[in-house]
C-alpha cells in the first residue's frame, strides 16, 4: 500500500513538474491545447455568447439541447480552419459583438424558432467567433492541438450554459433565464460600444 501511494504521490508531483516545464519558452508546441483553451475564456464577447448559446438552447429544449451547441462548435472550427488558411472572414469582431447582443436577445425574449433555424443563427455567429481564433493563433502553435483546445472550451462554456438554463427550468425560475438574457445582451451593447 505504501508503495502504491509513493507512486500515486511520484505521477502527481510528475504532472505538476510537466507544467512548470511547459510554460517556459522553447515548447509552444505543447502549450498549443492550453493556448486555444484559454482564448475563449480570455475575452468577455466570447464568454457571453458561449453560455448564451447554451441557455438557449436549454431554453428552446428538445433537439435544440445538442443541435444549436454542436452546430457552434463545428461552424466555428470551420471558421478558425478559414482564418488560418489566409481566406479573409470580414467584420468579425463586428459580427462577435452582434451575437451577444443578439444570443442574448434571444434568451431574454425566450424565442422559440425551428430548430434548424436556430442551427443556422448559431453557425452564422460561430463562423466569426472561428475566425477570430484562428487569426490569433500563434504562429508557433500547433493547429490541431490549438483548434481541439478552443473548441473544448467552447463546448464546456455551452455545457455550462446549458446546465444553468436546465436547473432554472427545473426550479421555476425562467425569469431568471431572461434576466440572464437581458444582461448578455447589455453587456454586448457596453461593449460594442465602449
Amino acid at each position: 500500500m505504501k508503495a502504491l501511494k509513493t507512486k500515486g504521490l511520484f505521477a502527481a508531483a510528475s504532472l505538476v513538474a510537466t507544467g512548470s516545464v511547459f510554460a517556459h519558452p522553447g515548447h509552444e508546441h505543447s502549450s498549443s491545447f492550453m493556448t486555444g483553451f484559454s482564448h475563449p475564456m480570455g475575452g468577455l464577447d466570447h464568454l457571453l455568447a458561449m453560455v448564451a448559446i447554451g441557455l438557449w438552447a436549454a431554453s428552446i429544449g428538445g433537439r435544440a439541447l445538442w443541435a444549436i451547441p454542436v452546430a457552434f462548435v463545428v461552424t466555428m472550427l470551420l471558421g478558425g480552419g478559414l482564418a488560418v488558411a489566409g481566406l479573409n472572414v470580414p467584420f468579425v469582431e463586428q459580427g462577435i459583438l452582434l451575437s451577444v447582443i443578439i444570443l442574448g436577445a434571444l434568451v431574454l425574449f425566450a424565442k422559440r424558432l425551428p430548430t434548424a433555424v436556430c442551427v443556422a443563427i448559431a453557425g452564422g455567429f460561430a463562423l466569426f467567433h472561428g475566425a477570430a481564433h484562428g487569426m490569433e493563433m500563434p504562429l508557433s502553435a500547433n493547429g490541431l492541438q490549438y483548434a481541439l483546445g478552443f473548441a473544448l472550451a467552447t463546448a464546456g462554456l455551452h455545457v455550462v450554459g446549458l446546465g444553468v438554463g436546465q436547473v432554472m427550468a427545473k426550479i421555476g425560475t425562467p425569469l431568471a433565464t431572461r434576466i440572464s438574457g437581458s444582461l448578455i445582451a447589455t453587456a454586448g451593447l457596453f461593449l460594442a460600444f465602449a
